[in-house]
């Protein structure tokens, strides 16, 4: 659809191509989905989440698709160097259920970090995602190791620095 609008100082009509005006939607096909790496040492646990969290949803990317799963694929490496800031080593829980009356169990962070440090990392991703059938899609394309050595060599992922992104 081609219109035409008037200009005040010269009279002329110029013609406005209104067809590159649409609006790209991604589908599963067309989601440009790549593998990411990120190094989590020395990165402060919540902040480090978030990021990742917009790179497994593709928020970043031109044609992001709310329902749509159009991230990255993220591995995280060295989650076993990440850092708690305050005082959260000693007093932050996390809370698990057994699923018998009288099953809730808490962990500290120190005890977590010394069982699976993986899942500290994990945790904290899976928070910010969505809550829904999109969300358990989305935490499947995160990888997370506590050591540097991760076995998607394979897939060739491209390094990227968090400090970087917003």
């Amino acid at each position: 659809m081609v219109l035409i609008k008037q200009t005040d100082t010269a009279n002329k009509a110029e013609i406005m191509n209104t067809l590159s005006y649409k609006t790209v939607s991604a589908n599963k096909a067309t989601a440009d989905k790549q593998w990411v790496l990120v190094d989590a040492s020395e990165q402060v646990l919540g902040r480090m989440a978030t990021k990742v969290a917009k790179l497994l949803r593709g928020k970043y990317k031109p044609n992001f698709t709310p329902h749509v799963d159009c991230g990255d694929n993220v591995i995280v490496i060295n989650a076993e160097k990440i850092v708690l800031t305050g005082n959260k080593w000693d007093q932050k829980e996390y809370v698990r259920h057994t699923g018998y009356p009288g099953g809730q169990r808490f962990t500290s962070a120190v005890q977590m970090m010394a069982k699976k440090p993986y899942a500290m990392v994990e945790i904290a991703v899976k928070g910010m995602l969505p809550k829904n059938k999109l969300g358990s899609e989305l935490f499947r394309n995160l990888h997370v190791y506590a050591g540097s050595e991760h076995p998607h060599e394979a897939q060739q992922p491209k390094v990227i620095n968090l400090n970087s992104i917003k």
